[in-house]
């Protein structure tokens, strides 16, 4: 599994020029499933992302959370975060989940965001889809497990 972390002041996703999803301040999850992915990596996973002290405090150091904060998850589905590109210029994908896996294992991971108390928008499982963000600091941070 891994997940490419933002933290945003704002950010949304569309479908066919449709807004699907949208949050205030918070963070942006672009999630990746991969081949062999269970519980345990999405309960860690979810625990890590929500927990991660990457906000600043009173005195602009790194120290509060998305639970500190009251921020907003916009979690996204992103297979290719799992491409392999060792070989040639063409990306493979087979380290990534098969879609009958991966929704409902992200579908899932959203859930255990949700069960610890963060507001979750989505996006749409294997739509094409169009992220706009204001990246805020920029701050990017990317998980694996």
């Amino acid at each position: 599994m891994k997940c490419v972390v933002q933290r945003v002041a704002e950010a949304h996703v569309s479908v066919a020029g449709n807004v699907v999803g949208e949050i205030g301040p918070g963070l942006l999850v672009l999630v990746g499933i991969a081949e062999g992915d269970g519980e345990e990596q999405l309960r860690w996973m979810a625990d890590k992302v929500v927990k991660l002290r990457i906000f600043d405090d009173d005195a602009g150091r790194f120290d509060r959370s998305l639970l500190d904060t009251g921020g907003a998850l916009l979690s996204v589905s992103q297979f290719t975060l799992l491409a392999n590109v060792e070989k040639g210029a063409r990306p493979s994908f087979t380290r990534a989940a098969p879609p009958e896996w991966a929704q409902p294992a992200w579908e899932r991971f959203n859930e255990l965001v949700r069960d610890l108390g963060v507001d979750v928008a989505a996006g749409v499982f294997g739509a094409s889809m169009q992220v706009g963000l204001v990246n805020d600091g920029p701050v990017t941070i990317v998980l694996e497990r």
